[in-house]
Formats: C-alpha cells, structure tokens, sequence
C-alpha cells in the first residue's frame, strides 16, 4: 500500500492512504543503516510505501520504501552539527510566523530560513504575527522590515491570530495547496492554526516571561487535512536555523536581490565581500539593499555556525 506520512514521533510514523486509513506505521532496520546524513530518513509530507505487519496483533505497518521528495525543509540538528533534520517534505509553501517582541524574531534567522526556502524552490511568505499587541513603534518596525521583504519580492501580511486580522487572506493562500507554518517557539503557530480551523483545537501555552521565549507546544511535525481543500502542516518551535549543504559560492544566488546584480560584477565568481567593482557591495553603499541583509549573508559566507549560536544564545 502506499500512503501520505502526516506526523511523525521518531520511531513510528501515522501513514494515511488515498482511501482514508490510517496506519501506525514503522520503518524496516535497513533505513537506520544507510548513510544518511539525516536524523530521521522519513519525515511529514513524504509519500511511502507500506505492508501490513502479519507478526503483530494490531493493525501496524512496516514502511518499506520512500518515494522520491519533489522538496523539503532542511535545518541542522540542535545537538549534532554534523547531522540535519528533515523538517517536512512535499511542500507547496511555507509560511514564516515573525513576531518583533515576546518573542523577537532576528533578521537573521528569517534571512537564513529564507536562503533555505530559495535552495530548495519552496514559496515563503512571511507573516508579521501580534499585531493587536505592538505600540507605534514595533507598529512601525513591523512597517519597516515588511517593505523590506516586499521590495525583494516576499509576500508579507500583519495578521492578529488573537483577534483574526487577516486570517481570512491567509486561509485564501493556502486552499489547494500542502502549507508549513514555522517559527521560533512563542510566536503563535497554534494560535494561528486554530484560527485558521477551530475544530483542530491545538494546545497553546503562554510566554515564558523570565526568558521572553515561547513554551514548546508541538513536540514533533504534524499534518492536518483542512476543511477548505487545504493541508497544513504544523511543526515545533525552532530556536536557530542553520544553513546546511551549500557552497559559498552559491549562497548569494538564494539572495534574490543579489542574484539581479550578480551580472554587473566585475567578477563572474565574485563573493561581494573583498573583490573590486562588485555591483552588490555598490547597491550597499547606494542603500539599495538592505544593511540587515548583507549582514545576513556576510554571517554565513564567514562560517554560519558562530553567529547562529549567538543568535541562540541571545534568545535564551
């Protein structure tokens, strides 16, 4: 048989098939022994093949092949910087939840998720959350990076998942479409699905306010089938977003702002960061890109692991 995996726990996977069963269902020995570089060989979103398991006396599953990903969403694992970990896979886009306080979102981190959304051709469309909440002046930030992200071509909306301000544009987004919600803990994901689908009822939890952090609420990724001809797909809080499996070289190309004036380097390899007649660092000094954003890109031509822990660290 073969199904669509809508979450995962690590070791057993809830597999539904095109007529509608679900099936808890695990993996065969041999996907732990390939070498994958992934923590987890099978993630939300993926389509695979399964057989009943006739040893067992509940209706289990024993997954035996992964079908080929048209995408997926990719950071690093938190403790193994070695490794990565599969986010979701399958996806038609992604929507990243940013809150300016309680908790902060950095440039840097919604930069880096989005040079990762780029590599991989997945749509990202930035959602500017707690807008009932802000004074002028996070009102005015929020005005600021917006415009920021819409002059490089980003869709950005300022939505109130607590009193339902442009939830209906969201839901509009997201009919025909597989949607991932991401962003760091706090922010609002769940309060965001259930408004979007009350009947879901996710559980939410407060800000922490000795930390101005979220509390985890999603343990691990998980699908849902919308009531409007929608799927999302709810995943954990992410502290840091490391890029992962990209060549300096090509980093710049996932800067759409960067790709236009690549030609009119003088360099046709150029890393716009010491090289003479460079058209990116020139737009900078114009002030015809973003400051935050070659801030962002110049971090991950350094060596990204040393500011992504910083970034980290300031959070906590």
């Amino acid at each position: 048989m073969t199904g669509l995996v809508y979450k995962s726990t690590g070791s057993w996977y809830t597999v539904k098939t095109e007529l509608g069963t679900t099936y808890e269902c695990r993996i065969k020995g041999k996907f732990r022994l390939q070498d994958i570089k992934s923590t987890n060989p099978i993630a939300v979103g993926d389509y695979v093949d399964f057989e009943l398991d006739t040893k067992s006396d509940e209706e289990t599953g024993v997954i035996s092949k992964i079908h080929d990903r048209k995408n997926y969403i990719v950071r690093k694992s938190v403790n193994l910087s070695k490794q990565t970990h599969i986010i979701a896979s399958n996806i038609d886009q992604v929507f990243l939840l940013v809150t300016i306080d309680n908790p902060p979102t950095f440039t840097s981190f919604i930069d880096r998720f989005l040079v990762t959304a780029e590599a991989y051709a997945i749509k990202a469309i930035l959602l500017f959350n707690k807008m009932d909440a802000y004074n002028e002046d996070t009102t005015l930030e929020v005005k600021y990076l917006a415009h920021v992200y819409r002059e490089i071509g980003y869709e950005c909306l300022e939505i109130s998942a607590a009193t339902g301000q442009n939830i209906e544009k969201v839901k509009a987004l997201m009919v025909g479409k597989v949607s991932m919600f991401t962003g760091h803990s706090g922010v609002g994901k769940s309060t965001l699905v259930n408004a979007i689908e009350p009947t879901l009822d996710l559980k939410t939890k407060a800000i922490s306010t000795q930390h101005m952090q979220g509390q985890h609420t999603t343990t691990f990724a998980e699908m849902f089938d919308l009531s409007f001809n929608a799927k999302i797909i709810d995943t954990p809080g992410i502290k840091g977003f490391g890029v992962v499996d990209m060549e300096k070289e090509e980093i710049s190309d996932y800067f759409p702002e960067f790709f236009k004036l690549k030609q009119d380097c003088k360099f046709n390899n150029c890393l716009h960061i010491e090289e003479p007649k460079c058209a990116v660092k020139d737009a900078l000094e114009k002030d015809e890109i973003s400051a935050s954003r070659y801030r962002s890109y110049v971090q991950i031509i350094e060596g990204d692991d040393q500011h992504y822990r910083t970034d980290i660290r300031n959070q906590e």
